[in-house]
């Protein structure tokens, strides 16, 4: 098939699943073009399969703000016409559906009728999408897609609690590449960073308010009174000035590196004992997912996703958002307790393995085919 991917281009989840899922598509035999603003940095190598379409905005002084959605739209005509495109699925609501759709009413006037899937992944629902400003347009695209997924049970859930969707939308869960996310020997790099035999947590996020960094700190203090620990805090954001001052209020700075932005995540994560996610709001929980591929048990809140991956008592703890003291009592338990740790991380390995790219990749091209099918049939219908 010919399969146009519109995402962002950014380190957002999103983007990573979008550009991971075209690879594979593209390792299949399938030809994936992506189209969007920047080339997302996921696309790291070359292949005869994968195109890249960059959607250029010209810059003209009557707008305030650049008409992105506009030119979207345009390229998106200009690439499924010329490139033959078999159909376009869109990752994250907005703007990416109601472009997709304004694109698939000016193909069809020009005997074009390309099938559009919209796959929901977090807060194009659960945040932006429920402001009153963007509301409308997200159910109007939603409804008007040919098909919808969304990464998780939760989501599918909480999209027709709050908006008014008529649309059947299916599950299909975000998936890790074990080729990439596995448990390597780093010790030399362990040692390096917990050269006392130190127990390693781990953090990995955007820095936002949503992701609770601050109980990260707050439980690692807890558990460095009780085991000797580093904290490793991983990436940055809007909260990472204010995580930087609660280490110094804690005085818990000795063990806490602030480590930014890193693209070998997985290599991290191979020296890690624990994973630490106690968001406020989590669609999925890719992060976690990776962190359980290389074997780490994860403390995490009980919300959104994370319940879907992370079970309780088998592949690390779930707690009530915002409660540290529990989070650190399972902390403390897991860290101190060599028998309980090693379990916890075969567990996360064999329920990471269920959402394996290998396990994935057929759900999500049962769907295309269905969904092209079915947007065949129903032309068909139109032309009697």
């Amino acid at each position: 098939m010919k399969i146009g991917i519109v995402c962002y281009p950014t380190y957002g989840g999103s983007g990573v699943v979008a550009t991971e899922l075209g690879k594979a598509l593209a390792d299949k035999g399938h030809q994936v073009h992506f189209i969007t603003y920047k080339q997302p940095f996921r696309l790291d190598h070359f292949s005869n399969n994968l195109f890249y379409h960059e959607v250029n905005i010209a810059d003209y002084p009557l707008f305030d703000y650049a008409p992105y959605e506009t030119v979207l739209t345009s390229k998106l005509v200009d690439v499924t016409k010329y490139q033959g495109l078999d159909l376009i699925h869109v990752h994250y609501a907005i703007p990416h559906a109601s472009a997709a759709y304004l694109a698939k009413l000016i193909l069809r006037e020009q005997g074009i009728n390309i099938p559009i899937i919209t796959t929901l992944h977090g807060t194009d629902i659960t945040l932006v999408g429920k402001d009153a400003t963007y509301e409308p347009v997200v159910t109007f695209s939603i409804n008007q897609s040919d098909g919808v997924t969304a990464v998780s049970q939760n989501l599918k859930d909480e999209t027709y609690q709050y908006f008014k969707i008529r649309r059947d939308i299916e599950v299909i869960p975000n998936f890790i590449d074990f080729e990439r996310f596995s448990k390597t020997n780093k010790e030399h790099f362990r040692k390096a960073i917990a050269p006392d035999g130190e127990k390693i947590m781990i953090h990995v996020s955007n820095f936002r308010k949503v992701k609770r960094v601050r109980d990260v700190v707050k439980v690692y203090k807890q558990v460095s009174e009780k085991i000797p620990a580093k904290l490793l805090l991983v990436g940055d954001g809007p909260d990472r000035s204010s995580v930087e001052q609660l280490c110094r209020e804690l005085d818990v700075c000795d063990g806490v590196r602030f480590l930014g932005k890193q693209e070998a995540i997985e290599e991290l994560l191979a020296v890690s004992d624990v994973f630490m996610i106690p968001s406020g709001s989590e669609s999925f929980g890719l992060a976690a997912l990776e962190a359980m591929a290389c074997e780490v048990p994860v403390i995490s809140s009980n919300v959104g996703g994370l319940p879907e991956i992370n079970i309780h008592g088998e592949t690390g703890f779930l707690s009530d958002v915002g409660d540290v003291d529990d989070m650190a009592k399972h902390t403390i338990a897991l860290l101190s307790n060599p028998e309980m740790l090693e379990q916890f991380r075969k567990n996360a390995y064999a329920q990471a393995q269920k959402f394996s790219l290998a396990n994935i990749l057929p759900m999500y091209e049962s769907f295309y085919e269905r969904i092209v099918e079915q947007v065949k049939a129903e032309a068909a219908v139109k032309l009697q």
